[in-house]
């Protein structure tokens, strides 16, 4: 091995003493020859291709351009006058350690070793553009500066091993669009540091390993469009701010100022921006594909900025506009994307929106624990997003709104224990949203917005129109709306088995149960006491959790009274209708004939409400109905009234004047009693009827008795043939 140096050189002195500068040129050339012609250092037997110059100050270029030199080229400490040129050389291999250069131009080089500026300062582009190394490429702990520019230039580079640039210091861009890294790529514990530009420009890169950037710190944006990541990718405990401003920054699908952007890219393994991982400034990843899982745990996503600052970028635009469901902009942009596992959100805080329209996971989505903060307006927009197992929130805190509409969950949706306060409005109604809508989703299981380790907490109420759920929908523990003028429950045309509407208290606002089907309803008083109207128009249920006793009157009394509450502004028989129906169905019919008697009285009273002039007529009518016959649904109330009617009758014909005979040849006696159920029962006759012609007032009775028989054997005989049929 040939070796020049000398020892103590400081690399940052751009002065150092003359014994130790050294033209760049006698380099290549034999150390010690005397007639100075130019030729590779003399090799003794045994001795590696190794040229090693240590401590010195190489003025003039080191210039091996489109030169052949099957010598490794080693410089330690070594300070250099002007960038070597490297530019379509064929080298074994080249080893910048500890050195300080003003750049380097190696374009098109063919390196069939390691090209490594590990430990060395470069101010000044390093150009590796079209450059094909048969080994690595090493920045350990190097220093790349040139502020405002592109400090590394490494479009299309071919890397046969990997990039190792843990602890690299780059005031520039890093630019490596295109390239291929046959192994992994590492750049953990560096600080990349381009404000409002790229700070890692890796359009349409692949890494044949794990793409590894842990605690580092990012200043710009990193772009990693088309990337293409054979295994993981991760930014544990990496923090990234600054992020490139957009020009089109008032496109509504745009995300200027965004630290992170990841659109389409193809990862095999895992994502992890997880354990201490912050963004000031949105993170987007659209329409990619990940094979593995993506984490946010622990994970901090800041699209506001610092608590006391102006948003910044479209969030500054329509901060102040609260039907904007963007708000201050997003945080986390998902859309699109495709995960092949799970994504893990645990203990996150997301300021500002976190966006996943259309994103499938083929896993569960958990945020359990997390923070998300977008005040009047959508904190989590995720539209027909496709979630394989579970999605669970649990106690999270939310202020904003969650817009989860047509979403498909193989499992639970299980919100247990969240709060959600302050969501937005509209963009074009004055209404305000919902804390969650869910319109339109299907659930594979339970659909959970109750009580966890706290109560449930819907400020705008909770909307889940047209959704489908497979086994459960709960509100037990829930304390739905606050606003009377709203919607605290719609669940409008929402299909389950078993739906369980036991909030804590009365709800604040409409309920909407409007055309739901479920087989189990369990409820509570709290909720017949919302403070709204509660539409129960077609709403169906087959059963009760809790199946009224037969000799439990008091609870078909409460119940009844819950109905009248819940409808107090107008009347509608659909609701009893069900109620007796179900009673019927559990065999309850003295019951059900209970709730029909207190719809009619109900109904009645309407009728009266709209008949200014007859009212006192038609409340008489439903009273004589609703005593003497029940409405019809009491047969037996019709017999004994006309046992009634008979015995009366009996006794003002056996008191009263005599009744003229109308045939004298007739030879049937007069028998008072006979007469009058003659006259009393329809259609039976026993000859008493028209035997006698009573006089006077008589006469009344008698036709009185008539049309009284006729109207309770009427209504005996419907009950006698309901209970034949049953």
């Amino acid at each position: 091995m040939a070796e020049v140096g000398a020892r103590g050189l400081d690399v940052f002195d751009p002065s150092p003493p003359r014994s130790a500068r050294m033209a760049a040129a006698e380099v290549l050339r034999g150390v010690g020859e005397a007639d100075g012609t130019w030729r590779l250092p003399r090799r003794r037997a045994g001795m590696p291709p190794v040229v090693r110059v240590a401590d010195r100050f190489l003025t003039g270029v080191l210039d091996l351009r489109a030169v052949e030199f099957p010598y490794l080229l080693e410089f330690v400490r070594c300070r250099f006058e002007e960038p070597p040129d490297l530019r379509q050389g064929k080298l074994a291999g080249i080893e910048f350690a500890e050195c300080w250069l003003p750049g380097l131009s190696a374009r098109n080089l063919s390196c069939a070793n390691e090209v490594s500026l590990a430990g060395s300062t470069v101010e000044g582009l390093v150009d590796l553009v079209d450059a094909d190394v048969a080994g690595s490429l090493s920045l350990r702990d190097s220093a790349l500066v040139v502020p405002d520019g592109i400090a590394l230039h490494a479009d299309r580079l071919k890397l046969a091993g990997g990039l190792l640039a843990q602890r690299v210091r780059v005031t520039g861009e890093l630019r490596m669009a295109g390239a291929h890294v046959g192994g992994y790529c590492n750049l953990s514990g560096g600080t990349l540091t381009n404000p409002l530009g790229h700070s890692v420009n890796g359009t349409g890169l692949h890494v044949g390993g794990n793409l590894l950037m842990n605690d580092c710190a990012l200043r710009g944006t990193v772009l990693l469009a088309a990337a293409r990541v054979d295994s993981a990718l991760t930014l544990r405990g990496t923090s990234a701010a600054d992020g490139r401003a957009d020009d089109d920054a008032l496109d509504p699908h745009s995300d200027p100022d965004a630290t992170l952007v990841f659109d389409r890219i193809a990862v095999g393994g895992d994502v992890q921006l997880d354990r201490g991982f912050t963004s000031a400034g949105a993170v987007r990843m659209v329409n990619a594909t990940l094979g593995g899982t993506l984490s946010l745990s622990g994970g901090t996503f800041d699209a506001m900025g610092e608590a006391d600052s102006e948003p910044t970028g479209y969030g500054r635009a329509l901060a102040t506009d609260t039907a904007e469901p963007t708000g201050y902009g997003r945080a986390l942009h998902l859309d699109g994307t495709t995960i092949g596992g799970d994504v893990i959100g645990r203990q996150a805080s997301v300021r500002g929106q976190l966006r996943m329209v259309d994103l499938q996971a083929k896993g569960s989505l958990i945020l359990d624990g997390s923070t998300l903060d977008n005040p009047r307006a959508d904190a989590v927009l995720g539209n027909r997003s496709r979630i394989g197992s579970n999605f669970a929130a649990r106690e999270v805190e939310v202020t904003g709104g969650l817009e989860l509409r047509g979403v498909h969950v193989g499992a639970n949706l299980d919100l247990r224990g969240s709060r959600i306060t302050k969501p937005g409005r509209y963009r074009h109604q004055p209404a305000g949203k919902p804390s969650l809508d869910v319109g339109g989703a299907v659930i594979g299981r339970d659909l959970i917005c109750a009580r966890g380790a706290k109560e449930f907490v819907a400020h705008g109420g909770v909307r889940a129109r047209r959704a489908q759920v497979g086994r459960m929908a709960t509100f037990t523990g829930a304390v739905l709306g606050d606003k009377l003028d709203a919607h605290a429950v719609n669940l409008l045309g929402m299909q389950v088995p078993e739906l369980e509407l036991k909030p804590i208290g009365p709800p604040r606002g409409d309920v909407t149960l409007r055309q739901v089907r479920c087989t189990v309803l369990d409820d509570n008083e709290h909720f017949w006491g919302a403070t709204g109207w509660i539409d129960l128009e077609e709403f169906r249920y087959d059963s009760l959790r809790h199946p009224i006793d037969l000799r439990d009157d008091g609870e078909v009394e409460r119940r009844l009274r819950w109905l009248r509450q819940a409808m107090r502004r107008t009347y509608r028989p659909g609701p009893y209708d069900q109620f007796a129906e179900m009673l019927r169905a559990g065999g309850n019919d003295e019951h059900a004939a209970i709730v029909l008697v207190e719809k009619q009285r109900l109904r009645y009273r309407a009728v009266a409400e709209g008949r200014r002039w007859l009212r006192p007529l038609v409340l008489l009518w439903s009273w004589l109905q609703r005593a003497m016959v029940g409405y019809g649904y009491r047969p037996a109330r019709a017999l004994a009234w006309l046992v009634v009617a008979w015995l009366l009758g009996s006794t003002w014909f056996a008191a009263g004047p005599e009744l003229a005979e109308i045939n004298a040849d007739d030879e049937l006696s007069w028998n008072a009693w006979l007469y009058t159920i003659d006259l009393v029962v329809p259609i039976v006759d026993f000859g008493n009827k028209n035997r006698w012609n009573p006089p006077g007032v008589s006469q009344w009775i008698a036709s009185g008795l008539i049309v009284t028989g006729w109207v309770l054997a009427t209504t005996v005989a419907a009950g006698v043939t309901r209970l034949l049929k049953r």
